[in-house]
């Protein structure tokens, strides 16, 4: 008796995972209506069966959750080492112009125009324009380096979601850099987000 009620469990939970599977593809189905034809021709049947496959457990969800909480960390720390950055330009462009204001502040006023002539003059002449050249051309490299450092760090953030999704055998992810994939890839990701929105997600109890 014990074996008859264990396969009629078995039975019945595979009719679950089955309706709990059709559930999930008739969502992706309807989901993709919304994304621009040239990716809805991509998105094939098989492709959606397979994604609605690796979402039935809701692990998949979880790991999503856990990308993007990840990525938008990732994003706010590289935007305040760019702020900083920015912010230590403002400072140097800065002590030269107070340096001036100072120095006119202190001057008495018949001498003031002199004063600012004589500075006027040393903005446009060496060696004060070469030391000026000298700071904005540190500026721009640094800058410069920042924004590789950002491309690079986010470069790495992508690969690494892309890796992590194909490992948990989400159907169109794998580590690449093309344009197109990489686009197909974020609409699959929102198809994804928005299946978790509606609470399509579920837990291995409810199955």
């Amino acid at each position: 008796m014990d074996r008859y009620a264990a396969a009629g469990d078995e039975a019945a939970d595979r009719a679950r995972q089955q309706e709990r599977h059709y559930q999930l593809l008739s969502a992706l189905q309807s989901l993709v209506k919304e994304l621009p034809s040239s990716f809805q021709q991509r998105l094939s049947y098989t492709t959606l069966s397979d994604l609605a496959l690796a979402l039935l457990d809701g692990t998949v969800f979880e790991i999503v959750q856990g990308l993007l909480e990840i990525q938008h960390l990732t994003e706010k720390s590289l935007y305040n080492q760019r702020l900083r950055l920015q912010n230590e330009h403002r400072v140097l462009r800065q002590t030269l112009r107070q340096k001036h204001l100072e120095a006119q502040q202190s001057c008495r006023p018949h001498n003031l125009p002199v004063l600012q002539a004589a500075q006027q003059r040393e903005l446009e002449e060496p060696p004060l324009l070469k030391s000026w050249q000298a700071m904005e051309h540190r500026i721009r490299e640094e800058q410069q380096a920042m924004d590789r450092k950002i491309v690079l760090e986010l470069d790495r953030k992508v690969a690494d979601q892309q890796s992590t999704l194909e490992k948990a055998g989400v159907a169109g992810f794998y580590v690449t850099t093309n344009p197109q994939e990489l686009t197909l890839q974020m609409n699959l990701l929102e198809l994804i987000r928005k299946l978790q929105q509606r609470g399509c997600q579920v837990g291995k109890a409810a199955l």
